[in-house]
């Protein structure tokens, strides 16, 4: 599977990346050592949207909480750097895809990312992993 993860970056130009406790949804979960993943920094923390490309080199669940009913699966996860984009993709350039019905790449990304604007681990389908990679 392909991954996807928007969160706040403190270094856009590390060549390694540290996430911790991140929450999971439409399949992030499932985020494994040798998975690649599309790094997006968070708007929300002053990012910029898509900034790399990379390769999960660790991949920790996170233990529940005992006694808390819901709860979203949470990960920490290493990345190293495999590629930086080289064209901008974020909120902007994605606002105006919002037909979820569509089978676009940008209406998938739009709708993961930003309906919920949490930051999140995301696993996206091959035609989003196809349009990521044109940003490289």
């Amino acid at each position: 599977m392909i991954f996807a993860v928007k969160t706040e970056v403190i270094d856009p130009n590390a060549g390694t990346f540290l996430l911790e406790r991140q929450k999971t949804m439409y399949g992030g979960k499932h985020v494994s050592a040798g998975d690649v993943i599309y790094v997006f920094a968070s708007e929300n923390e002053g990012g910029s949207g898509l900034i790399a490309r990379g390769t999960v080199t660790a991949s920790t669940p996170t233990p529940r909480v005992p006694g808390v009913e819901r709860q979203t699966p949470r990960v920490s996860i290493t990345i190293e750097r495999t590629a930086r984009a080289k064209r901008k993709l974020g909120r902007a350039e994605l606002r105006a895809c919002t037909d979820w019905e569509s089978e676009s790449p940008e209406s998938e990304l739009n709708f993961k990312f930003y309906r919920q604007a949490t930051n999140k681990i995301v696993g996206v389908s091959e035609r989003a992993a196809a349009f990521l990679e044109e940003h490289f």
